[in-house]
């Protein structure tokens, strides 16, 4: 995941979703999450119209509640801080999968 920008606060949170960005919600022991960092840095790449973020669940859980994030990994999109879709369950999610949803936002 090392193509992704971490967030660690609300006031990066606020001033990061200006244009086009996405945001994957992880953690570090969730093994569905570990299963997207082999190809994540592709999918951003095959992506340059966005900016890619990441936010731990862990570490802003009540972001991640205000927000209905309660399964990982998942992906929040937003243009000029507006919501504009969203890939959140609580199951693994394959690179064709997340590539499917950016597709849908486009």
């Amino acid at each position: 995941m090392d193509k992704l920008v971490e967030i660690k606060t609300i006031e990066e949170f606020d001033n990061i979703r200006v244009g086009k960005t996405i945001i994957m919600f992880t953690a570090d022991w969730c093994p569905d999450c570990m299963f997207v960092k082999p190809f994540i840095g592709d999918i951003v790449d095959a992506n340059p119209e966005y900016k890619f973020y990441m936010i731990n669940r862990d570490n802003m859980i009540d972001l991640c509640k205000d927000l209905d994030i309660l399964g990982i990994p998942s992906f929040v999109a937003y243009n000029d801080k507006e919501e504009s879709g969203r890939f959140v369950s609580k199951l693994r999610k394959t690179k064709e999968e997340i590539q499917a949803f950016i597709d849908t936002l486009k």
